[in-house]
């Protein structure tokens, strides 16, 4: 069902300060800030050769990841991402069994603007898992 692993998102205190860091300590090609509304968050990719780091900063004051940050005031790992050909088939086999699509159990357009959903940590060794949709090859 998954295929490459996408990104790993790191949550940072300091959006910025992070991407100077990857970008001149690094020397990685890092994007400009996204502010994503509907997930709560600013976003900004890391590119590497072979996948992505997702930094996210909270989004106001209803930020999902507010929390975790409130926690972890110096950031830290907040989830995997895997590929997936159709998020529709993969949600509907995950709920079969038994697995936990967190929200509605809708995809929502994600930061490439392709189909995303999160599945429940408890259900994946402690681990948040997103999913998102790609376009078959």
């Amino acid at each position: 069902m998954i295929g490459r692993l996408n990104h790993v998102a790191i949550v940072v205190p300091d959006l910025a300060a992070a991407a100077h860091m990857y970008r001149t300590s690094l020397g990685a090609k890092v994007t400009e800030q996204l502010p994503l509304p509907d997930h709560g968050v600013t976003t900004v990719f890391v590119e590497l050769p072979n996948t992505k780091i997702e930094l996210l900063h909270p989004l106001g004051a209803g930020s999902p990841i507010q929390n975790f940050l409130d926690n972890n005031p110096s950031g830290g790992m907040h989830h995997v991402c895997y590929e997936v050909v159709d998020i529709h088939s993969a949600i509907a086999q995950l709920v079969k069994d038994g697995a936990r699509v967190l929200g509605d159990g809708q995809p929502k357009t994600g930061a490439h603007g392709l189909p995303v959903v999160f599945l429940h940590p408890k259900d994946f060794c402690g681990t948040l898992v997103e999913l998102e949709e790609i376009k078959a090859a």
